[in-house]
């Protein structure tokens, strides 16, 4: 196994974790701006306003896109395995 493979196996895995888990952070990120802009809008500073919604949206959009990571992760199991005849070899 050369370094080059161990490099390119590290950059693979990283980029596959964050392609999974941009989508959901970007959805966080954009319900907690837009909750946190409605409760300087009206005063209102409660943290369970703020904390369910946002747990409610991430659910959601988990269910949503989880066939779709299931495929990124599918298709770089398969790759991975695929892979380890040339660091075998």
């Amino acid at each position: 196994m050369t370094t080059d493979f161990i490099v390119h196996l590290a950059r693979e895995t990283m980029l596959t974790a964050l392609l999974l888990a941009a989508p959901i952070l970007l959805v966080a990120t954009v319900v907690s701006l837009l909750i946190n802009i409605a409760q300087v809008m009206t005063s209102i500073q409660e943290h369970t306003v703020a904390t369910v919604p946002r747990i409610a949206v991430m659910a959601i959009s988990i269910l949503l896109l989880l066939p779709w990571m299931l495929r990124k992760l599918m298709d770089f199991t398969i790759q991975l395995f695929g892979d380890f005849h040339r660091c075998l070899g």
